[in-house]
């Protein structure tokens, strides 16, 4: 309440104490004598004292509003903070929500896989040969093992034969008869041979003039993977499968030669992979023009640490970008290493390309929303995880609002599931009876719970992805062979990603471009079908001999066949 302490002649010269609410006056020096105007200076008093209460009031109504605003943002901060702890937490120790149960039990698989079996799968007998005839009965097309049954071994492995023959004394029919044989019992056993390391010597037949009137000659020498070093294309290709497909550093495999006497050092092992990188780098051209050949292009990227990169500290992070598509019948997957994660990577990597592109929220993609050959697409994946995230962060047992747009994407993915082995017709027209309905029904779930959420919760967050990516999210309905996903790309870059917590790191930018290269060739293969180590030799033999275009189209996965391979290597 504002309190005159002492009397004044004007109105101008009060001054006012916000701390404590009081105003104070300073005594003027000329007082009016009359009584007109000391009425008028106590009027003039009074009116500043109302409008100065007038402004206390307002005063204490906007502090109290900033202050309920900071202790709100401060609210929200802390909640978004317990939440990144909650997902934190949960991701070093929780289970993963796509993976099997059983994946929780990694350590202990052994144990757990062994108490659910039964003496029985340890102990099937494959279909018996013939009784009397002693002719294998084969059936007509192989069937689905019994519930708690093994699979039968592949037919293409290699079958040795072992004899176990009952004994002669026991072959006497106890009516006195001899016993006949009248056919076998046959059960297969899986055997593996121990890796064997030997050494192809290359003679060279050489023939001379008996009078040494001319030069002699010599046999030539098949053309070589890499002429100038000692491995063979069977080691060569052991070699990349074990380092590219099965995530083994190049130092434990320089130990599992030594195992066998050969030593052999890790900076020749690491020459010899940027060699056969180079080797096959026209392959990794073909694989690029097959792929901006395709409808739709999907891409991501991942870290990779390079020590050696100019201009850059060891510890940086540089960048793998993965592309997957291709026509139809040729499924392309490419790797490509830059230094930088800048838009223009996204833009070299796709130039003269006209189509489709999937990928993330990524700003450097956003370039392309203005570009009048690509059409962006969403993907609804990316949406699912952030909304699986606001679910790990709800209170146990509660069913909250990430729930009900996780159920929505889910039944978009169930119409994908059920249309899966359907033409792209038949696609579209489901997609555009019951999917675009869905998305009418989540664009107005959306619309009405963002402005109800704090927009720094794990929730708000997943709607804040939802609302910027929605263009580009349902127009995968447009046409029936769009994904709804990137997937695709994902799982072609987990092998990467699995491989790199082996390997840590690449020592130099060629050795990360020739990973790029080797990873592109093994993950196309594996695509199209085929076993990586099998491709690897068959094209490891015949590249060095390659002289046209034709020669080289004729070694890409989808020129050829298993059945070629099987043979190559058994040869």
């Amino acid at each position: 309440m504002v309190k005159c302490v002492m009397p004044f002649t004007s109105p101008k010269e009060l001054k006012f104490d916000p701390i404590s609410g009081l105003s104070s006056f300073t005594l003027p020096t000329d007082l009016p004598q009359d009584v007109a105007g000391l009425i008028a200076l106590l009027q003039g008093a009074e009116t500043r004292c109302k409008e100065l209460e007038i402004e206390l009031t307002v005063t204490k109504h906007n502090a109290d509003a900033q202050l309920l605003k900071v202790q709100r943002d401060a609210d929200a901060r802390i909640q978004a903070l317990l939440e990144q702890i909650v997902l934190a937490r949960h991701r070093q120790f929780g289970a993963s929500s796509e993976a099997l149960p059983a994946q929780a039990r990694l350590f202990d698989e052994a144990d757990v896989l062994a108490s659910t079996s039964t003496t029985e799968q340890d102990q099937v007998s494959l279909p018996e040969l013939g009784s009397i005839d002693h002719k294998i009965t084969t059936p007509a097309a192989p069937k689905k093992p019994a519930r708690g049954k093994r699979a039968p071994l592949p037919d293409d492995l290699q079958r040795v034969d072992i004899i176990h023959d009952v004994a002669e004394a026991q072959r006497t029919c106890p009516c006195g008869t001899p016993m006949i044989a009248i056919g076998d019992d046959v059960s297969e056993q899986l055997d593996i041979v121990p890796m064997q390391i030997r050494v192809l010597r290359h003679i060279r037949k050489r023939y001379g003039c008996p009078q040494s009137t001319h030069a002699p000659i010599t046999a030539a020498l098949p053309a070589q993977p890499l002429p100038k070093t000692n491995a063979s294309a069977s080691l060569l290709a052991m070699l990349l499968t074990v380092k590219y497909v099965d995530g083994l550093p190049l130092t434990r495999f320089a130990k599992v030669l030594a195992r066998h006497g050969v030593i052999v050092a890790d900076q020749t092992l690491a020459r010899w992979v940027i060699g056969s990188a180079n080797l096959l780098q026209p392959l990794h051209n073909l694989l690029r023009d097959s792929l901006l050949e395709g409808p739709v292009i999907h891409m991501d990227e991942t870290v990779v640490q390079v020590l050696q990169e100019k201009d850059k500290s060891p510890t940086s992070q540089s960048y793998m970008w993965v592309q997957a598509g291709g026509k139809a019948g040729q499924r392309v997957v490419l790797f490509d290493y830059d230094p930088s994660r800048a838009g223009s990577v996204p833009r070299r990597l796709l130039q003269d390309y006209a189509g489709y592109l999937i990928s993330d929220a990524y700003a450097g993609y956003a370039q392309f929303d203005q570009s009048k050959d690509i059409i962006r697409l969403g993907c609804w994946a990316h949406v699912r995880r952030r909304f699986m995230e606001a679910i790990k962060v709800q209170p146990k047992g509660k069913r909250g609002r990430a729930n009900e747009a996780v159920e929505l994407i889910g039944k978009l993915y169930r119409i994908e599931r059920d249309t899966k082995e359907s033409s792209d017709v038949e696609r579209y027209q489901a997609r555009q009876q019951t999917s675009v309905p869905i998305l009418a029904q989540l664009k107005s779930w959306l619309d009405k719970t963002r402005h109800q959420v704090t927009p720094k919760s794990a929730l708000g967050t997943a709607l804040s992805y939802m609302a910027d990516c929605w263009p580009t999210l349902t127009r995968y309905t447009d046409r029936g062979d769009l994904p709804i996903d990137n997937n695709r790309c994902e799982n072609a870059i987990r092998p990467f990603v699995i491989g790199r917590k082996a390997w840590l790191f690449s020592a130099t930018p060629a050795g990360a471009n020739a990973s790029a290269i080797l990873y592109s060739l093994i993950e196309t293969a594996k695509a199209n079908g085929h076993e990586p180590y099998a491709w690897l030799h068959h094209v490891l033999r015949r590249i060095p001999k390659a002289q046209t275009l034709a020669d080289y189209e004729a070694l890409l996965p989808w020129n050829l066949l298993q059945q070629d391979l099987i043979t190559d290597v058994v040869d």
